[in-house]
């Protein structure tokens, strides 16, 4: 089963398992193909999370995320003094769009080593369908269109991405073919070279020298000294699950955790889904969660991140109760770090979760950060760069400022989540700060709500971090008037969080796929002989010997 938010990158992964590849050589198709036919998600030069279940029942992270250049640091830009509360802004938005906001990317060594690791086919055939939609281009869908809309005052600044996205100087249309043929040319090197084309051959120089000439920050050196990182699975508890995901500096599973500490002593079930009351206990829970990740959780190389304390129940206990249940509060951190730090993160990310028949299971986070990154295309590459250093805070002294080497923080939550010790469901999702908050939702849905995947995938969510409470549109109005009561800001939005791509398991090992409408999310899976593992079963005729 291959779920990923867009119909071609999850045809890629199916094809991979239909040549007889696993999920791992399927998961590295498909991100390849994502960063062609969803370029303002992700991208090679991006950053994230991969995290792996392999059939021997082990777990482990490889984490390729951004880090923060050598040569940059905790003065480098200038905080917006006029920016809204909680904003990361810095002036001339120098940290958000073009060449000084750009991190040392992780993505393409993590998949090339993901792939050497745990695939079984090479990197020139979990390549081929993304070099194919390059070179030959592909239909543009409606959310491709919106999101070029939004971005369009900013593309049409850089040559190389408004040629691809804004053919005659408009943003394209839905049903547009797209071809970004330089691209297709920088996949075609790096099948030839490996990772070290970007970090140690001429795609990394073509990075540098453009950096160079436009006086930011990432240099060959920062290129050269990249390195992932395996990571142990950071596992917590809820009603008998076990729900696991990457460690800080993915802070997502981390507060998940936290969370669902509080939510258990609560009867959940019996308040009911979209509630009054179900919907005022989560937004404290929330509000507590973001309280405590901005005082506390940060790269673990450089801030000392309370995992125990922010895990235990005891600190669960006396969070919850200071939980008024009739009344909106607004909470301070509970845990202690001496420092702050940021909320800013960008929502534009995407997300697979990939399983085979051996019980190989990906869940995987990727992402550029914002809206097509930088929001420029390396010159002659077809590459568009991350803007990681907009997540950093720009002021100094704080958890999240900016320091050498740095790794982002981030709000991922790839997870996989066990009963007994075997998979039930494996989910995640984009959406910057909103990941796992929505993340969490979708796990209450499953095991609180007793929702199927595809409603619990799809069902409506709601979002804060302390100042306005997010309803998406399916939240009853009354609901919404109620909640004003109880002293909450409300927020009408579109969507809160991205497109979820989710696997659920049952007790036979069959597997159900969703996806859901906040992106193009397509679940595709592989069913049939070739799907099943063990003996072929073959008519007596063809089985008995010959005499």
């Amino acid at each position: 089963m291959v779920v990923t938010n867009h119909p071609l990158a999850s045809a890629a992964g199916a094809e991979m398992m239909a040549a007889g590849g696993n999920a791992v050589d399927a998961a590295v198709a498909s991100l390849f193909t994502l960063t062609v036919v969803e370029p303002m998600m992700v991208g090679i030069l991006g950053g994230g999370f991969a995290h792996l279940r392999l059939p021997d029942g082990s777990h482990t992270v490889l984490e390729g995320q951004g880090r923060c250049p050598i040569a940059a640091g905790p003065t480098s830009f200038t905080p917006d003094p006029d920016a809204a509360p909680g904003s990361l802004d810095a002036i001339g938005r120098r940290n958000s769009v073009g060449r000084a906001a750009v991190a040392t990317p992780g993505n393409l060594m993590a998949w090339c080593q993901l792939l050497e690791r745990h695939g079984t086919m090479s990197l020139a055939d979990v390549t081929e369908p993304a070099i194919r939609h390059a070179q030959r281009g592909f239909a543009a869908t409606r959310y491709l269109a919106d999101c070029v809309a939004d971005c369009a005052a900013d593309l049409a600044l850089d040559p190389e991405i408004s040629r691809v996205f804004m053919p005659h100087g408009a943003p394209l249309t839905a049903g547009t073919r797209v071809v970004n043929a330089a691209y297709a040319e920088t996949l075609r090197l790096i099948v030839r070279q490996g990772p070290d084309a970007l970090y140690q051959g001429e795609l990394g120089g073509a990075l540098a020298d453009d950096m160079r000439r436009h006086q930011a920050y990432l240099s060959t050196d920062d290129l050269r000294q990249y390195r992932t990182n395996d990571m142990e699975v950071l596992r917590s508890m809820y009603r008998g699950f076990e729900i696991i995901g990457p460690p800080p500096p993915c802070s997502g599973p981390l507060h998940i955790g936290q969370m669902l500490n509080i939510l258990e002593g609560f009867d959940v079930a019996e308040l009911g889904f979209a509630s009054t009351e179900g919907v005022h206990l989560l937004a404290e829970v929330l509000k507590i969660a973001f309280a405590d990740r901005a005082a506390a959780t940060a790269d673990p190389d450089f801030v000392a991140v309370p995992v125990a304390r922010l895990l235990s129940t005891d600190y669960a206990a006396e969070r919850r109760a200071l939980i008024d249940a009739k009344r909106a509060q607004v909470w301070s951190a509970g845990v202690a770090a001496g420092l702050t730090a940021g909320q800013g993160e960008g929502a534009h990310t995407t997300h697979l979760t990939v399983a085979d028949r051996d019980g190989r299971i990906v869940s995987a986070t990727q992402t550029i950060n914002s809206l097509f990154g930088a929001r420029y295309m390396v010159p002659g590459t077809g590459m568009i760069p991350n803007n990681y250093l907009y997540v950093f805070n720009p002021r100094p002294g704080l958890a999240n400022s900016l320091a050498p080497g740095k790794r982002v923080t981030s709000s991922m939550a790839p997870l996989i989540v066990l009963k007994d010790g075997r998979p039930r469901f494996a989910l995640g999702l984009p959406g910057g700060l909103r990941i796992f908050s929505s993340a969490m939702q979708a796990v209450v849905n499953l095991i609180d709500h007793g929702m199927s995947l595809q409603e619990a995938v799809e069902a409506p969510r709601v979002w804060t971090q302390g100042y306005s409470l997010e309803l998406e549109p399916a939240i009853d109005a009354a609901v919404a008037d109620a909640l004003v009561a109880r002293g909450h800001d409300i927020s009408r939005v579109a969507n809160v969080g991205g497109g979820m791509c989710a696997i659920g398991f049952d007790d036979d090992g069959d597997m159900e796929g969703a996806a859901c409408w906040r992106a193009d999310g397509t679940p595709i899976g592989v069913s049939g002989g070739m799907a099943r593992p063990g003996v072929r079963f073959l008519p007596e005729a063809v089985r008995a010997p010959a005499r």
